[in-house]
């Protein structure tokens, strides 16, 4: 079983620096500092790209050819706190010379369902 770490260091305000196990930093602040995403945003960015290299690690399981690949996560949001999501949707645009619809759609579905 793997273990994933991070570790974040306030900055002041509502700014913090993240620093992932494998040694990259993201910077998170809220609306007012605005000096990067918020962490929710970071919850939907991570979100499309876990489901993105499932497809694509899939797609080229099933030797499908793909010239552009494009995910679209829109996160409705709750207005009062805990301020989770409430609904998430996710849209793929997958294009390439001869991309079988049926593999994508089984792609999309695999990465949905385990």
């Amino acid at each position: 079983m793997a273990v994933k770490t991070a570790e974040l260091r306030h900055q002041g305000g509502m700014r913090f620096v993240a620093r992932t196990g494998s040694g990259f930093e993201i910077t998170m602040d809220n609306e007012a500092g605005g000096s990067g995403p918020r962490p929710i945003e970071m919850l939907a960015v991570a979100i499309g790209g876990c489901t993105g290299m499932d497809v694509a690690s899939i797609l080229e399981k099933k030797r499908q050819e793909v010239s552009r690949y494009a995910i679209r996560v829109e996160a409705v949001q709750r207005d009062a706190h805990p301020y989770a999501f409430k609904r998430v949707e996710i849209t793929h645009v997958v294009e390439g010379p001869a991309v079988d619809v049926e593999a994508v759609a089984r792609a999309i579905e695999l990465s949905a369902t385990r």
